[in-house]
């Protein structure tokens, strides 16, 4: 991620989206790292009141394709797809926020790859995450 990318211009990303639905907020962006929060409520909880594994995922995917569409060369002739995700759930939440962050760990040509940490409110491990992203052409 470029250290002075302006988070506004990711509004357009959240247009009728499972990120926006979800109330995934970006919160910061770095050189080489983004961050995101997402509320653990009603939309994010599985029924037996817990975050919900699939909302970690979201989380993490939308952190990955942003950050890989952050280092795009022409937005307008390339997408930033998934192409392999996995997660380790390490910890429930009840409430609150958790906070994701998002790493390289290998920003090719083609692919890149990301490392996904998700905590919650007091820095406590929730999950982990590795995501592949394609960059094909629009």
């Amino acid at each position: 991620m470029k250290a002075d990318f302006d988070l506004n211009a990711l509004d357009f990303i959240h247009t009728d989206s499972l990120g926006k639905h979800l109330g995934i907020e970006f919160t910061e962006a770095g050189e080489g790292y983004l961050m995101a929060r997402m509320p653990v409520d009603k939309r994010t909880r599985q029924p037996f009141g817990i975050l919900h594994g699939g909302a970690s995922v979201v989380l993490a995917e939308t952190l990955g394709s942003v950050a890989s569409y952050m280092l795009l060369d022409n937005p307008e002739k390339q997408r930033a797809v998934g192409l392999e995700i996995n997660a380790n759930h390490l910890r429930s939440v009840r409430d609150g926020w958790v906070y994701g962050r998002c790493t390289p760990i290998h920003t090719g040509r083609t692919t890149h790859v990301w490392d996904i940490r998700i905590t919650d409110e007091l820095g406590k491990a929730v999950c982990v995450s590795r995501l592949t992203i394609a960059i094909i052409g629009s």
